[in-house]
């Protein structure tokens, strides 16, 4: 565990020292957020944050390989290649896209050829985790894990439109499947807890810490496609790593779960950009429109609307994602009936916070 802590102290301190450099040379060479109809920025902000969450995620498996804890994961390192590599991939893109804004389509292109590049490299899913289905193809492999990779992508860059908003949300639901990939390493190989999925969530959540406080409302600056979309593959290829390589059967079975829940998990920790993609897929279609055309409806929005400030909403947010993600984690370790008398409780104390003030509203309009 402490090793796990040092990679994310030294991710979280590179991203930090990075990210004012990185805004001086967006700023000199005017690389700035447009202001659109869409958008809720009033000024023009620099972009291109991506590249120092990139420099502490780098910096960070630098460290890891030599650290004893962690070197032997070093050892055979075409998973490692695969996701540095894809990582690397995904920030340039991200870079030229902020800069020039480039076609859906190319950036779906450019995503596309970074998830297969990791599935080939053995970041791929293997199993599905549900009445032990195994997947016999590596076709089938790469093209389910190149599905998986770009909604996760996608569903990070959909919910990045608040200060912070990105940033938080994937630590917030790293930290919650640290405990589950790190606890299962325990129960599974109780010689050596060193295991992928909890190095990369852990350089993850290291360098969106740093990133966060040049990036929390007020935002001094963005991070752009080249952080959101670079976060959305880390947090894919953590959860590729344990959802579709390792069997949950082989927990030890004071803490077994059911079988689904290697399968829930993911879906709770990214359940709110999920949620978020579903029903903007489903709104634009409905439309008649790409799905991949920009509207001003999404969650942040309608969070704005209901009459929150910017940062409460953001807070709100955080702590939807806390309740969904850490609530499925703790089925792992509390009692499933008293979980459930919690997260029932906070749903409800959530959702009074989250709609009071429209009340207020109601009431003012009601006593004019």
């Amino acid at each position: 565990m402490r090793a796990y802590l040092f990679i994310l102290v030294i991710s979280a301190i590179t991203a930090y020292l990075v990210t004012p450099m990185v805004r001086r040379i967006a700023e000199r060479g005017l690389i700035f957020s447009p202001l659109r109809e869409r958008d809720v920025h009033s000024v023009p902000t620099p972009r291109l944050g991506g590249v120092a969450i990139f420099a502490g995620v780098m910096v960070g498996l630098l460290f890891a390989s030599q650290t004893p804890f962690l070197e032997e994961l070093f050892t055979q390192p075409a998973p490692i290649i695969g996701i540095a590599g894809a990582a690397a991939m995904l920030c340039l893109l991200g870079v030229i896209d902020d800069i020039w804004d480039l076609h859906w389509i190319a950036k779906l292109a450019g995503q596309t050829l970074a998830a297969g590049f990791m599935a080939l490299n053995g970041v791929a899913m293997l199993s599905i985790p549900f009445n032990e289905v195994i997947i016999g193809s590596p076709r089938m492999s790469v093209i389910i894990t190149v599905l998986v990779v770009l909604v996760t992508i996608n569903a990070v860059n959909f919910v990045d439109g608040l200060d912070g908003l990105a940033a938080g949300v994937v630590t917030i639901g790293g930290v919650a499947f640290f405990i589950y990939s790190y606890g299962l390493a325990v129960d599974t190989s109780p010689d050596s807890y060193a295991n992928l999925a909890s190095l990369i969530i852990s350089v993850l959540v290291g360098a969106c810490l740093g990133f966060l406080p040049h990036n929390f409302n007020p935002a001094r600056i963005f991070m752009g496609d080249s952080g959101s979309m670079l976060i959305g593959l880390l947090l894919a290829a953590s959860t590729i790593r344990v959802t579709g390589q390792v069997d949950p059967a082989l927990l030890g079975r004071e803490r077994v779960l059911p079988t689904f829940l290697p399968i829930l998990l993911p879906i709770a920790v990214m359940f709110l950009p999920l949620l978020d993609l579903m029903l903007a897929v489903v709104r634009r279609m409905l439309a008649g429109k790409s799905p991949f055309s920009a509207d001003a409806k999404h969650l942040h929005h309608r969070m704005l609307k209901l009459g929150h400030s910017h940062a409460r909403a953001v807070l709100l947010l955080y702590l939807w994602t806390a309740i969904f993600a850490f609530g499925t984690v703790s089925f792992l370790m509390l009692d499933p009936g008293a979980v459930i008398t919690v997260l029932v409780l906070a749903i409800a104390a959530t959702l009074i916070l989250t709609f009071y003030p429209l009340r207020v509203r109601l009431r003012a309009k009601e006593e004019l």
